[in-house]
């Protein structure tokens, strides 16, 4: 079965602002405003860390969350095959950088999805975000080395590396988040098979592990799905706020 990815090409609302954190094209963030006063949502796109995808992907999930009533601040990074650090350098340096940008004081969640679910899950292992109230990682590369010897989108993981094994970079291989970690993922996805979220909790099993039986890899950020509101059911939990 095909996985539907009409999310990625679907129209969405402007962000309402564009905030910057250095000088770099792809050093920005968009930030949908919200009317209550609530925990932000921390949105890093997924794309297997390649330059082809970018965050405009992300825009109806920043929309459809605004809407809901969570203010939503959606990340780009520097993606450069071979330079994994360029890409982790840029979401320090964005969350570094949040305070001066926005009202953090309600504090807020990080979310990712499939390469950004890599990201925030060593985010939260390794930086420790000041103000994070937990992390909600869909359909993460939560095992590089298991994603590796899969092959997944033709050697994505090496792209992104260079090359060798960077365990360093490696969820399954890192300590265990502060924050409370929730991981979705779906029983259907043919993109990154659930089998690296099974190792993930295996390493970590103190983590909330999310099966959504019969969802592909996009149906977790596409508003339109079912799958949706398993999303927003882990945000209100983290954030006790009610859609």
């Amino acid at each position: 079965m095909s996985e539907d990815r009409s999310v990625l090409s679907r129209e969405a609302r402007d962000p309402d602002e564009e905030l910057r954190y250095g000088d770099h094209p792809d050093q920005v963030i968009d930030y949908w405003h919200a009317k209550e006063y609530r925990p932000l949502v921390v949105y890093v796109h997924g794309g297997f860390w390649r330059p082809e995808y970018d965050r405009m992907h992300a825009r109806p999930l920043g929309e459809a969350l605004s809407d809901l009533g969570w203010p939503v601040l959606s990340l780009e990074y520097r993606r450069e095959p071979g330079d994994p650090d360029v890409t982790t350098s840029d979401i320090r340096t964005a969350l570094d950088s949040l305070p001066g940008l926005v009202d953090v004081h309600a504090g807020y969640v990080l979310v990712g999805h499939s390469a950004g679910g890599q990201l925030v899950l060593w985010a939260a292992a390794t930086l420790n975000p000041v103000r994070l109230r937990g992390v909600i990682a869909l359909a993460p590369v939560a095992d590089l080395l298991m994603a590796d010897r899969m092959g997944l989108d033709d050697g994505a993981v090496q792209d992104f590396i260079g090359s060798g094994v960077r365990n360093d970079l490696d969820p399954v291989h890192l300590p265990p988040s502060i924050a409370p970690v929730s991981v979705i993922h779906g029983t259907a996805d043919t993109r990154v098979p659930i089998t690296i979220t099974e190792s993930y909790f295996t390493a970590h099993p103190t983590a909330r592990f999310i099966r959504v039986e019969g969802a592909g890899h996009y149906e977790l950020i596409d508003p339109l799905t079912d799958a949706w509101h398993d999303l927003t059911a882990e945000l209100t939990r983290l954030t006790g706020h009610q859609t």
